[in-house]
């Protein structure tokens, strides 16, 4: 199974206030190790909100409000993907997280077989994961 280590914003990183070297270097040792283990699918930071906007749908129509956002705790900051056996697994592997302080969020991804074959026929199936391979390969992850 995947799941998405969604790291939760904080007043500093929506201040833009970047990581120290020591930090970088915890943080580079725990992806290392995520790597080691067959598990880092993918991992960012993320720019602070003032960078982003949101595209909101009402009706059928698109809006773009652009950042920042004000619910601090409610943005992301950061992300890890990662392949596990488990969610135990996965919560293992977030309580190794390098942090002093923050909130991060576990997340099942679904996967095409979690998806009835009424909802999802095998052969539409077939065509979702094709195209996930295609994207891995043009973006180097594994």
């Amino acid at each position: 199974m995947r799941v998405m280590m969604i790291v939760k914003a904080t007043e500093e990183s929506e201040a833009g206030v970047l990581p120290t070297r020591e930090e970088v270097a915890d943080m580079q040792r725990y992806n290392e190790a995520l790597a080691k283990a067959g598990a880092l699918l993918a991992a960012d930071g993320l720019w602070a909100s003032s960078e982003g906007a949101r595209v909101v749908f009402a009706g059928g129509k698109p809006s773009v409000i652009n950042g920042p956002f004000d619910e601090i705790g409610e943005l992301i900051a950061g992300y890890w993907v990662i392949r596990v056996d488990s969610m135990d697994q996965a919560r293992e592997w977030a309580t190794r997280i390098p942090f002093r302080e923050g909130v991060v969020e576990l997340r099942r991804i679904f996967e095409p077989a979690d998806f009835p074959s009424d909802v999802l026929p095998p052969e539409e199936a077939a065509r979702v994961e094709a195209l996930r391979e295609e994207a891995r390969g043009r973006s180097g992850l594994v």
